[in-house]
């Protein structure tokens, strides 16, 4: 192969090896970024195609000055696709896996969706509801109109208890259930309304502490609300017992401020992310209209370790750009 040939596949390799070395730097330190920083990091997961195009191109130029550059931001990106605890819960290691001599646990499946300004279609998010038979309904951007059309759908019949705060914009929530609720407050110091309601099971004392999360994206100089609201998360959900945090995070697993919130940040509880702890972390749930971009997941169900899940799957629902998350979910009794 000529020298110009080598120049060629080289060049080649470092016009893919570039964004990727870039973003990889602002995801693997943790620093207040800039919002467009936390709006690229986003898009971590679809870094591996560009390192393997690297390590492609590299690799006719037998050098392995490049060659060896090119493999590590590769193996970077594949470890954090596929994060450690991912292996360990298809091992069995990890809390969120019950084993065969774990006590018995109440069961309930949760769906999760955020609305769009109220915008999601009523019919379809009953219809979703009725056909995995979720237990529990949480809703982000509720407004009034949509708890009409909610209403009107006959979502009571199935989910008969509700904790709202309808509100028109971006600010209401809802918390719909087949169990009794009981609101206990309200996240502190947030943009949007984050509900706490505590859900009672039919087994005694199996009860569920339920946050409705919704944090501010990440733009502008409202990047600080976001920090913000992500920390008041952590430390709503410090207590003890069955927790649940589901909602729009406006985050993803590659944003440090989001694995901060899942360690504990503010003194609180390991968290776990259940897309990430099913393996299916990279299924998108924004967007799903109105955007030319790589899908991102923004949404989540996040529990405290003794709730173990299974079951995870992702929905598009018309009349939103986010789609429903759906999971079963084991408490474990005392």
């Amino acid at each position: 192969m000529g020298r110009r040939a080598h120049h060629g596949w080289l060049w080649s390799a470092g016009l893919f090896a570039a964004p990727v070395v870039m973003v990889s730097w602002f995801r693997a330190v943790p620093a207040p970024w800039p919002p467009l920083v936390v709006q690229l990091v986003a898009f971590t997961p679809w870094l591996a195609f560009l390192a393997a195009a690297a390590v492609l191109l590299a690799l006719p130029s037998r050098r392995a000055w490049a060659i060896l550059p090119a493999a590590i931001l590769l193996i970077a990106q594949v470890t954090w696709l596929f994060p450690p605890e991912v292996f360990l819960a298809r091992q069995g290691g990890y809390p969120q896996v019950r084993g065969p001599d774990a006590p018995a646990a109440a069961k309930l499946t949760v769906m999760n969706l955020n609305a769009r300004l109220g915008g999601a279609d009523s019919a379809a998010i009953v219809r979703l509801v009725q056909d995995h038979h979720v237990d529990l309904l949480t809703v982000q951007e509720h407004s009034p109109e949509l708890e009409k059309r909610l209403a009107r759908a006959d979502l009571g019949s199935v989910l008969p208890h509700r904790v709202s705060h309808p509100r028109n914009g971006a600010a209401g929530s809802a918390v719909y259930s087949s169990f009794r609720l009981k609101e206990v407050g309200l996240v502190p110091d947030t943009a949007f309304s984050m509900p706490v309601v505590r859900l009672e099971t039919s087994d005694p004392g199996a009860g569920l502490t339920v946050i409705n999360v919704h944090t501010h994206a990440p733009v502008d100089i409202a990047v600080h609300q976001w920090r913000s609201d992500l920390t008041a998360v952590a430390r709503a959900s410090s207590g003890a017992g069955p927790t649940l945090l589901a909602g729009d995070f406006n985050a993803t697993y590659d944003h440090w401020e989001f694995r901060a919130m899942l360690e504990g940040a503010g003194g609180g509880r390991k968290l776990v992310d259940v897309a990430t702890a099913l393996g299916s972390r990279l299924i998108p749930t924004w967007p799903m209209r109105d955007y030319s971009l790589p899908g991102v997941t923004l949404d989540h169900l996040v529990t405290s370790p003794d709730v173990s899940s299974s079951g995870y799957s992702v929905h598009p629902v018309s009349g939103t750009d986010h789609a429903a998350v759906i999971a079963t979910l084991e408490i474990q009794l005392p």
